[in-house]
């Protein structure tokens, strides 16, 4: 009889280098993306693209649940926008991110013209949120949450899973660790904002 082991294994995602640069423009960057949309691509500050695989279903259904709570908040408030996974935006940096979750401040959206707006859209969320599942590499994460931070992002959610951990990342100040949290607040940027995490781990 065999016994049969199941092993999360990290997944990393597939980094095309585009030097010389092939897909020069962001015009050119985004066509690129409409024409695969069945694939997760961004875009790192070297331009080097970044291919990922879908989530698998249970993160998906956790993200869903974590999209809900936030876009609840965010209509009745009715100061910014959110956005989920789907939406890219381009980064000071020029880097090209797309979130799990989002939130922008609605006279900053509103500021960007239109056809930016239709596009990836040059701002960095002022508000985010990255959910780990069970493949996801934890540095790479972190990475990109500091990256976020590094380019205008207030706060920041990085709930990992798989170790029932978040990480909450705030300009010029030490990454704060909690261990299995019940709640999340919004602090002063999302008040009143608050992330029953009983649906997301």
């Amino acid at each position: 009889m065999t016994t049969q082991l199941s092993v999360a294994l990290e997944i990393l995602p597939m980094v095309l280098k585009m030097q010389p640069n092939i897909i020069r423009s962001d015009e050119q960057f985004f066509e690129f993306c409409q024409l695969n949309r069945d694939l997760r691509i961004e875009r790192n500050q070297f331009r080097d693209l970044l291919i990922m695989s879908p989530t698998d279903s249970e993160t998906g259904e956790r993200n869903f649940n974590l999209i809900g709570e936030l876009g609840i908040w965010t209509k009745q408030n009715g100061t910014g926008v959110g956005f989920g996974s789907s939406g890219g935006f381009t980064l000071p940096n020029g880097a090209v991110r797309s979130p799990d979750a989002a939130w922008i401040n609605r006279t900053k959206w509103e500021a960007i013209p239109t056809e930016q707006r239709k596009k990836f859209a040059p701002i960095c969320p002022e508000f985010i949120i990255e959910l780990r599942s069970e493949t996801d590499n934890l540095k790479i994460l972190q990475e990109k949450m500091q990256e976020y931070i590094d380019n205008g992002t207030q706060l920041g959610w990085l709930i990992d899973r798989k170790q029932r951990k978040v990480f909450i990342y705030r300009p010029d100040c030490v990454v704060e660790e909690l261990d299995n949290p019940q709640t999340l607040t919004g602090e002063n940027l999302l008040p009143g904002f608050i992330l029953d995490l009983s649906q997301i781990w």
